[in-house]
């Protein structure tokens, strides 16, 4: 569960990435589509209904509707849905990722950093998304110092048929409310406690950035990781791959997330499991690994803070996130309680 807290906290010693600035007053949301097309119509629409109906004003929303290939538009369409941003004379106060897929990573060496990152900093805009837009969010964090939100995208979240109110209620509380905290109730095999930069996404996306200028170069931080549709053996390979680049050893601790497998079944693990690949990583780790952060490719998922300072506890009793300093937005001329409506 999340609630709010009023406590305040210290800043870490590790270097903080964004400056948040006052709560955002105007309701403009931008959609982005960095990645694969968004399939129905309909959907589409549901999402965009649900965002209008709570006070929100959606934008680009022609980047929803392209499909090139497997994907929400050419490389060029889409990369110019984030560089004319900078073009603009006043920016949202959030882009919404439309969906995740693939092809994200194929934008980063031509997003215009130098002119974009001050702006969405200066400006405040929070930016949420997670699956295949980790590659935007981790980019944005390297080249700019851009923190992000790891919560709901329009086409799965907004758009669909049965919405999760408790997806809505936690995208509502972790953008308008300071100092958040994310508790879970699953139990730790360690007693600790401390504080970093919390960033991270999922894992194949930002394993894939290793060796690039794309991926943050974060020391002593807390590394949340998820993924979806992956078997253990696929897993360890990217988890070792982190840890053979030195990446794991180099932070304060690791946090997982929800890794679904859904039907996906090989007779060659024998009974090789999340616990087995999670066990051997803690036997080359000294960096504490927590499990049962609530978010992933799931229905009920929270809204994590990236890019920003935080604080944990963790006990046999559950795991505790305290988040600050990260961008907020203001809820003046909203209406957010029919994000909650299960109908539209």
């Amino acid at each position: 569960m999340l609630q709010a807290c009023s406590s305040p906290m210290r800043r870490p010693t590790s270097p903080t990435a964004a400056y948040p600035t006052m709560p955002l007053q105007n309701r403009e949301i931008t959609l982005l589509a960095c990645s694969g097309s968004l399939p129905s119509a309909t959907q589409r629409q549901h999402g965009i209904d649900r965002l209008q109906q709570a006070g929100f004003d959606v934008t680009n929303r022609e980047a929803i509707d392209r499909q090139y290939q497997r994907f929400a538009g050419t490389d060029q369409q889409r990369l110019q849905d984030l560089n004319q941003l900078s073009q603009r004379q006043d920016m949202p106060r959030m882009l919404l990722a439309g969906r995740g897929g693939y092809g994200a990573c194929r934008l980063l060496p031509d997003i215009d950093y130098a002119r974009l990152c001050p702006m969405l900093k200066e400006a405040g805009t929070q930016i949420m998304g997670y699956s295949d837009f980790t590659a935007i969010q981790l980019a944005l964090l390297a080249k700019g110092g851009v923190g992000s939100f790891a919560g709901p995208m329009l086409y799965s979240d907004f758009g669909g048929r049965n919405i999760s109110p408790y997806t809505m209620q936690q995208f509502i509380q972790a953008t308008t409310t300071p100092d958040w905290v994310v508790r879970s109730q699953t139990m730790q095999s360690v007693n600790d406690h401390g504080e970093g930069i919390f960033w991270g996404g999922n894992l194949s996306v930002l394993s894939s950035l290793v060796g690039s200028p794309y991926l943050p170069d974060i020391r002593g931080g807390l590394l949340f990781l998820e993924d979806v549709g992956e078997q253990p053996y696929r897993l360890e390979r990217m988890l070792q791959q982190l840890y053979l680049a030195g990446i794991l050893q180099r932070q304060r601790a690791i946090f997982l997330g929800d890794f679904s497998m859904g039907r996906i079944v090989d007779a060659y693990d024998a009974g090789y499991t999340l616990d087995s690949v999670i066990a051997q990583l803690r036997q080359q780790l000294k960096v504490p690994i927590f499990t049962g952060i609530p978010f992933g490719h799931i229905h009920d998922k929270t809204t994590l803070p990236l890019g920003y300072p935080a604080r944990f506890n963790s006990s046999e009793n559950g795991l505790e996130l305290q988040f600050s300093d990260y961008t907020l937005q203001s809820t003046t001329g909203l209406t957010l309680e029919n994000l909650l409506q299960g109908k539209l």
